[in-house]
């Protein structure tokens, strides 16, 4: 389980995206030389979570690009009307393509699937968790 924190929803999105990637990569490792734009969607905050997460996968998997630091832009957590937009969120991910010559042992990870992630709030935190299967 990878679990992130943070006195907003927006923090612990990155904080639990940033440790899944930690689970790939040593981001000590990683150097911000680019950034790659991420967006998603989804119907309540754990499914955006899994969502955006699986974008932020898909970045990383397809594009062979390593993130060493989140930045959410923008986040919008209020229900349209029936028939509107869901939440969706549109960050990005700051870092730099694999270098084989650093980067020489990256673990792939799954896709993440719906029902796995979950998103609470207490009186001063949010805290986002994720389960992957190994």
């Amino acid at each position: 389980m990878v679990r992130g924190r943070g006195p907003t929803i927006a923090e612990a999105f990155s904080e639990v995206a940033l440790g899944l990637f930690a689970l790939s990569v040593d981001p000590s490792s990683v150097q911000e030389r680019e950034t790659r734009v991420v967006r998603a969607h989804g119907m309540e905050p754990a499914d955006l979570l899994t969502n955006w997460l699986n974008e932020c996968l898909y970045v990383m998997e397809v594009e062979g690009f390593l993130t060493r630091r989140v930045e959410l832009l923008s986040m919008s957590l209020e229900r349209a009307a029936a028939g509107g937009e869901p939440l969706r969120l549109h960050g990005l991910l700051h870092g730099e393509e694999v270098d084989p010559v650093r980067h020489t042992s990256i673990r792939s990870l799954p896709t993440l699937e719906q029902g796995c992630s979950d998103v609470r709030e207490d009186d001063k935190n949010y805290e986002a968790t994720v389960k992957i299967s190994t």
